[in-house]
This record gives C-alpha cells, sequence and structure tokens, in this order.
C-alpha cells in the first residue's frame, strides 16, 4: 500500500510540477473564541486556485511563482485582503471577526458551510450548523440534531417515539453515526424523543446520503458526522438554558491562552420530579442525562493534540414491575500533526461502547447486555497541486459483542441463569481518493477502500444438517429453525470466517456557468455488523451480531445524479438528486422470529435484498428577513426474500414487498423569519406517507379460538403522518457589548393537535366477540417555553 501511495504521488508530480510552484498553508480561525472553521475559503485574486479549511481548520494551497492578492472569507465574517509575494513555501494563519454589521441588522445569512458547492464533485450530502439547528422548533423547546435531519430531504423517521433516522428508504443500523469519529450506536433518548446530541456542545454536522468519502466505511446507507466545538481559547464562557422537561449548562475557557481550551457541556432531564407530584405516577421514574468533555493543546505549529468524550444515560422505572437502564460510553484521543506545507495527518485511538440492561420485578429477572469497539485510525490529507488533493489512510476496529447475560434477582426466581456466547470481531480498512480538477469545469473525486472483517473465534459455532440453519417445511408452509449436528469449537486466536471487498467510489461535477452544474456519483459499500429487530422501530433492547459463517456482509450500490443552481448571487439555491440503490444480503426474518435471548440468533434469518429509488428536491432562502428551505422526496423502498438454501417460495411468494421505511411522499417546509432585533419566528410542516404495516384480513375458528390471517408483508399502510410546530424567540437586550444575554423561547409543538398513529393494533372484545382497532398516538399538542442564556 505504501508503496503504490509513493508511486500515486509521484505520476501525478511529474505532470503537475513542471513549472517553479509553491504552498500557501495554514489555519483559519474565530478572532473572538479561537474556533477553528471549517469550510471558510482562501483564494488568489484573478486565479481560479482557492482552497477550502477541513474539520480542523487547516488549509493548504500551491500556486506558481509571483505576487498575488489573498482573500479569506466565510459569511458572517469579514474578509481579510492581503498582499503576499509567493516566492517561497509559506505558513499564514488567519482569525475572523465576525461582522459588525451582522449583529445590528435584521438581516441574516445561512452559514457557507451549510451551501452546497456548484464546482466540487461531493453530492449527496446535508449540512447543519448548531445556529440553524436552535432557531428551529423542537417537541417539548428541546432543540435536536436528529428531529432537525429530518427536515432535509430523504431523511425520515420511523414514526413518534421511534429512535433514530431512515435514510433513502434504508434501515436505522445501515447508518454509521459518529461523535467526534466515535461510533454512536444509539442516538435516542426517551425512547426515540430526544436525541443524545446536545445542541450546546455541537459545532457542525454532516449526512452523506450517498457519494460517501473513501474514509468512511462500515455502513451501507449513510454517515453521520457530528463534531464537537473545540472550546474557546479567548476567554471563559458559559451558556445554558432551562426547560420543561431539562436543562443544559456548557462551560468552556482558555487552558492556556491562544494554545489550548477546554469544554464541558452537560445535560438533564428531571421529568422524575414532576411525575412524583401525579399520583399515578409517583412510582415511576424516567430520566436522562448528558455530559460532553473536550480539550486540546497546540504544543507547536505543526502539533496539536485533542481528547473528547462523550457520557449518557437513560433510565426508566415503571410501577416498580420495569426498569430499564442504557447508555452510551465515548472517548477519543487525538493528535493533529503537519509534515510538511502539503501534508496534513490525524491519528486517532477511540474507545466507544453501547450497553443496556432490563430488570423484571414481576417474573425476577435481570438482563444486562453490550458492544464495544476499540478504534485505531490515521488520516492523511495531501495536497499535491492546486488541481489535485490526496485522502489516504487506514484504520482497524476490534468488536466485543456482548449479546446478553440473564441472571435471577433472588433464590426463589423462576428464571436460570443463562449467559450467551460473546462474540468478538475485527474490521480493517484502507482507502486512498482523490480530488481532481481536472479542467476548469469538470472536477472528479475519486477513490477505492479495501476493507475486510474475520469472525473471531473463543466460542463454540453450531453445525446445521445440511448446513441448513433455516428450513422450509412443505407440509405446514412454514420457515423452521434447522436440526443442530454438532458443534466445533474455536480458540480465540482463530478466525471463524473471514471477509473482504473492494469498494469503488466516485464523483463527478461538471460546471454549467459560475451558478449551476451537474453531478453524478457511484458509490459501493459493506456493513459487518447488523442490528436484528423484528420491530417496526428500535428499541433499547438492541440485538447486534456481526457478519459470520451463516450472516453475510450487506453490500450496498448506489448511483446518483443531480441538478445544483444558485440564484440571485446566492440568495437562492436549487438542488435536485435522484438516486438508485441496491442492497445484497438484507437481513429478513421469518414468521414468528425469537431474537431476544436466542444463542443461534441464524436460525431466525433469512437472507435476501432491498432496493430503494427516488427524487429529492430541495429549495433554500438563504439570505433576508426569511429564510428556510422547502425539501420534497418522492421514493420507493422494497425488499425481497427468496427461499435460497432454505428452499421454499421465500417471504411473500419471493415477491418485492415495502420495506417498514418506505415513504412515497415526504414533505417539510422549514422557515425561519427575522421580526425585528428582539422577535425570531419558525415554524416546521412535515407530511409523510404512512409507513407500511402488516393488518389482519380474515379470522377462522379453530376449536373455540378465533385466529387471525394476515395479508402479505407491509401491504397495508398507516394513516399520512403530518403536523405543524411553530416557536418565537425574544431577546430582550441584543447590545453587542452586554456581557449577560438571554433569549425566551416559546414553542408550540403539533400545533393543531394531529393525532398521528404509531400503531393499529387488532383485538377481540371479550363481551361482544367483535374486533376492534386500536390506534396509539404518542403527542398532541405539546407547548413549551425555555430560557437560554450565555454570559
Amino acid at each position: 500500500m505504501k508503496h503504490f501511495l509513493l508511486g500515486f504521488c509521484l505520476l501525478f508530480s511529474t505532470v503537475i510540477f513542471a513549472q517553479e510552484k509553491y504552498s500557501i498553508r495554514g489555519t483559519i480561525k474565530d478572532f473572538s473564541n479561537g474556533e477553528t472553521l471549517l469550510g471558510a475559503t482562501i483564494f488568489l485574486k484573478g486565479t481560479s486556485i482557492g482552497a477550502v479549511t477541513n474539520e480542523y481548520g487547516f488549509f493548504s494551497l500551491t500556486a506558481p511563482k509571483g505576487n498575488y492578492t489573498v482573500i479569506i472569507s466565510f459569511i458572517g465574517y469579514e474578509s481579510i485582503t492581503q498582499e503576499i509575494q509567493l516566492d517561497t513555501d509559506q505558513t499564514l494563519n488567519f482569525q475572523l471577526k465576525e461582522s459588525a454589521t451582522s449583529l445590528n441588522e435584521v438581516v441574516i445569512v445561512a452559514e457557507e458551510s451549510e451551501q452546497v458547492s456548484i464546482k466540487k464533485p461531493q453530492m449527496s450530502v446535508s449540512k447543519l450548523n448548531a445556529g440553524t439547528i436552535k432557531q428551529m422548533p423542537a417537541v417539548l423547546g428541546e432543540v435536536d440534531v436528529i428531529k432537525s435531519i429530518q427536515m432535509l430531504p430523504g431523511v425520515t423517521n420511523n414514526g413518534e417515539g421511534s429512535a433514530g433516522f431512515n435514510v433513502r428508504g434504508g434501515a436505522v443500523d445501515q447508518n454509521l453515526v459518529l461523535l467526534d469519529e466515535a461510533i454512536i450506536y444509539n442516538t435516542s433518548h426517551f425512547f426515540g424523543f430526544f436525541s443524545v446530541f446536545n445542541a450546546d456542545a455541537i459545532k457542525d454536522i454532516k449526512l452523506y446520503k450517498g457519494d460517501i468519502p473513501a474514509k468512511f466505511g462500515g455502513r451501507v446507507s449513510s454517515v453521520l458526522d457530528v463534531r464537537q466545538k473545540d472550546g474557546n481559547n479567548k476567554n471563559f464562557n458559559i451558556n445554558g438554558g432551562i426547560g420543561l422537561i431539562s436543562s443544559r449548562l456548557a462551560v468552556e475557557g482558555p487552558i492556556v491562552k491562544d494554545k489550548g481550551s477546554f469544554l464541558i457541556a452537560g445535560r438533564t432531564s428531571y421529568a422524575h420530579l414532576i411525575m412524583k407530584g401525579i399520583d399515578e405516577l409517583k412510582d415511576d421514574k424516567i430520566s436522562f442525562y448528558d455530559l460532553n468533555l473536550k480539550t486540546n493543546y497546540e504544543i507547536n505549529k505543526n502539533n496539536r493534540v485533542y481528547l473528547s468524550g462523550y457520557f449518557g444515560r437513560d433510565v426508566f422505572n415503571i410501577s416498580k414491575i420495569l426498569k430499564n437502564s442504557y447508555g452510551n460510553t465515548t472517548a477519543n484521543l487525538r493528535w493533529n500533526h503537519i509534515y510538511n506545507d502539503r501534508l496534513f495527518s490525524n491519528l486517532s485511538l477511540i474507545y466507544s461502547k453501547y450497553d443496556y440492561q432490563i430488570i423484571l420485578d414481576f417474573i425476577e429477572l435481570d438482563w444486562i447486555a453490550d458492544i464495544k469497539n476499540y478504534n485505531i485510525k490515521y488520516d492523511f490529507k495531501y495536497y499535491l497541486s492546486d488541481k489535485v488533493k490526496l485522502d489516504f489512510g487506514a484504520s482497524g476496529i476490534s468488536y466485543k459483542l456482548n449479546p446478553g447475560e440473564v441472571r435471577p434477582t433472588s433464590e426463589s426466581s423462576p428464571i436460570n441463569y443463562l449467559k450467551l456466547d460473546q462474540k468478538r470481531a475485527f474490521e480493517g480498512g484502507l482507502y486512498v481518493s482523490a480530488e481532481h480538477q481536472i479542467t476548469d469545469k469538470l472536477t472528479a473525486q475519486y477513490g477505492l477502500r479495501y476493507s475486510t472483517f474475520s469472525r473471531l473465534g473463543g466460542q463454540n459455532m453450531t453445525n446445521y444438517i445440511n448446513n441448513q440453519p433455516v428450513v422450509y417445511n412443505s407440509q405446514l408452509a412454514i420457515y423452521e429453525r434447522g436440526e443442530v449436528e454438532s458443534e466445533t469449537s474455536f480458540g480465540k486466536s482463530e478466525s471463524i470466517k473471514n471477509y473482504d471487498n473492494f469498494e469503488p467510489r466516485l464523483g463527478l461535477s461538471y460546471q454549467l456557468n459560475e451558478a449551476s452544474s451537474i453531478k453524478a456519483s457511484y458509490t459501493k459499500s459493506t456493513q459487518y455488523l447488523h442490528l436484528l429487530s423484528n420491530t417496526s422501530s428500535v428499541t433499547p433492547l438492541d440485538v447486534w451480531t456481526p457478519s459470520g459463517k451463516y450472516i453475510k456482509p450487506q453490500r450496498s450500490t448506489q448511483y446518483a445524479i443531480g441538478y445544483y443552481k444558485n440564484f440571485n448571487d446566492k440568495a437562492y439555491a436549487l438542488e435536485v438528486e435522484t438516486y438508485f440503490k441496491t442492497i445484497d444480503n438484507r437481513i429478513d426474518y421469518i414468521d414468528g422470529s425469537d431474537l431476544i435471548g436466542n444463542n443461534t440468533i441464524e436460525t431466525e434469518i433469512l437472507n435476501g435484498e432491498a432496493r430503494a429509488y427516488g427524487l429529492e428536491v430541495l429549495l433554500r432562502k438563504n439570505e433576508g428577513k426569511f429564510t428556510g428551505w422547502l425539501a420534497y422526496t418522492l421514493s420507493k423502498s422494497e425488499q425481497r426474500t427468496l427461499g435460497g438454501q432454505a428452499g421454499g417460495p421465500g417471504i411473500n411468494n419471493g415477491n418485492w414487498y415495502n420495506t417498514p421505511y418506505d415513504r412515497t411522499h415526504d414533505i417539510s417546509l422549514t422557515g425561519i423569519y427575522k421580526l425585528n432585533d428582539k422577535w425570531s419566528l419558525s415554524s416546521n410542516l412535515v407530511f409523510q406517507t404512512g409507513r407500511p404495516v402488516t393488518y389482519p384480513n380474515g379470522q377462522y375458528n379453530y376449536e373455540g379460538f378465533s385466529i387471525a390471517t394476515y395479508s402479505n408483508r407491509n401491504e397495508d399502510r398507516l394513516p399520512a403522518y403530518h403536523r405543524l410546530d411553530i416557536s418565537a424567540t425574544y431577546t430582550p437586550n441584543n447590545k453587542p457589548d452586554k456581557r449577560w444575554k438571554g433569549e425566551w423561547v416559546f414553542g408550540i409543538y403539533n400545533l393543531y393537535n394531529r393525532r398521528n398513529a404509531a400503531s393499529i393494533t387488532f383485538t377481540q372484545n371479550d363481551q361482544t366477540g367483535l374486533n376492534e382497532a386500536t390506534r396509539l398516538s404518542i403527542f398532541g399538542l405539546i407547548p413549551s417555553v425555555t430560557y437560554n442564556f450565555k454570559f
């Protein structure tokens, strides 16, 4: 790999460096707090040579020898213009000041980092920053990263009260969610009512729905890359908020001024205190907390270290019957190193854990399980020239999955102790990619990722007759669990099963003119971990399992093409994309599958295939008193499961059927209106086609029992989902020189009290004998008030 990269670089060097050229490198930061600015631009006036800062505020560009005017800019900040004589390699660091007019004018502007670049080949990416998220209405006044990205095209949820998000018809587990590079396995608090991301600690988020960069691997649907703030290295700041359900507080400041800083942000709920005042709920407890930590220190101009962490937990105690606790823990130690004017690197040592516990007092059962991984990754960015930029690196992840340990809580408990086999695996990856400006109009981004996966030993593996963990019973016309033949013991140093895959990536951008372009992309991805769930929404009882002897890795291929245009000097922007995605080895389940406490999970699973395709439209208004966007998605998401080695007709007679994440129409409108210096208004309007479900279509009597028959899987749908949210923000004193700044946020979630169906169940009335349908709705109209402060 090393020789390949060196040869790749030398080939481009021979062609490009025919004339004398020099480099400019450096960082761009916020003058007031020292935060690095992601997406700030630096370019040489009168040329097409420029650069954009990376996640750490670093840039590098190369140009022929000569005199230039350098312009550094970032929307919302005052630009810097500087004359330079480029006759040697130079280091230039810049600090941008917030525009003085932006503090007092009514006009507001969308962040540049949220706007799509016409020239860059990257497509199918959505960007939001914390400032935009905080202006959007949210349930119970709690601003939310996950709820915010669901307002973007191609992103949906699985209904109120469901965790996570679905991208382009994919399942929740097909999303790679990263917080400062650490994997987050469960993104929800309150069973999906809130997300684990505290907006006070977040600087930037990117959602890759397709055209996923080669440095990311392990998921087939999307990557959500969330970055925490570094902390203010100029002054101490405190900000927070007090709401009806939760409160939060963030403290940041310098460790050594201009060289190091820290951030501590906490959030906790107190719903359990409110419940104590209600007789029916006084024995119940529902609460959660978050803690975000980050510190960094600049050792010298070429070296900086970061240490960040996240700790979060939910606790439920329902009527002394059910106790549930679950949470995430992450830590990341990073080292940024600049080798020279063109080569930037980042080395990360990462730990991530997700665990959950369920105690059922009425049967005296205690269930604990967890998944944790240790990850090392080394990423490089080489600014080969003003035309070519290279990314390359390697990563390795060690997984330890404890699917469950069942313990009785008393000597009289009917429960027997059970410990499921712990599963171990290792995933490795190598990648190289290039962003290449081929002509003034045509730019390409191409790369290759090579991934490996080993299901490691240290356990016994079950062997089945004819190697079939699932068989088809033709007499009963059902799928059944296969018969056990024997067991094979594997030592910890042995591999049970190995996989490897090449994952090419290609993106093209052709600039039609200064304001419009067309783009196309091809992405191949592989996923080795699977979340098993035969319910429509994710619960904290998450059963993760690795690929192995009987469970194959999922493989995805996605094609996309899009048209992008800016209007009125970027005041408006239009993005139109269409995509087609296929997934091989998508997991499906036999009827009546039992996934909990199962040591032979492969007996519940069939391998199928999935496909999704659609059209996405996003119209943004970026400037003026009124900003916002309209998002529309027309899509289809289907799955097919044939009998395969198990024989039989497969699921739904081998025909394509709707996945639980299929939404024909998805429309969302987000608007933010700056009324004056004191008041701003915002609203969300959402409409989605109801999610697919399976209803009973008849019944018959057998020995006095009424037995339901069902339609084809996911042939029916819940009623359409729609709601309107509004909020108003009042800022009493907007003077920039005032130390204490406060604001009141008043909101109403679901303004017209739409009772959206989370589920519909069918039962028989014991007294009348008639069948009844029961519709479960979680949220009606919910008012909220929050006070936010900063000093």
